[in-house]
């Protein structure tokens, strides 16, 4: 299962400050499909820790936001409009900055994508 997640309402980034992931639940990876006004890493990993997501950069766990009550253990979630609150810990020295995550969409299809999104560990 794939979800594309929209982040927003930074507003002490930027009022217009947004991204969108796309999360692959069964891979635990996600790729950034869009941003602004963010810095965040092109990919990176996905952990879970009591029914929240953290979205990491690659190779690590420190993680770069929490998506809060994003399960993606549940296995009959997430679903399409679901919302809640986003901690944004990408800023190093700053304090946590909170914002909105909302799953716009879910694909449920197994098929194999033209180019592969992340990078493998092969010479890393």
């Amino acid at each position: 299962m794939r979800l594309t997640v929209h982040l927003d309402t930074f507003d002490r980034v930027n009022p217009m400050a947004f991204a969108i992931l796309w999360l692959d639940k069964d891979t635990r990876q996600w790729s950034r499909e869009g941003h602004f006004g963010l810095e965040l890493p092109e990919w990176g990993a996905l952990h879970v820790d009591y029914g929240n997501t953290l979205v990491c950069a690659p190779h690590s766990t420190v993680p770069v936001c929490v998506l809060e009550g994003l399960d993606l253990n549940q296995p009959d979630g997430p679903f399409e409009g679901e919302v809640g609150r986003v901690q944004w810990c990408a800023e190093r020295g700053r304090n946590l900055m909170c914002g909105h995550w909302r799953v716009q969409c879910i694909d449920v299809e197994q098929t194999e994508p033209e180019n592969s999104v992340f990078a493998t560990d092969e010479g890393a």
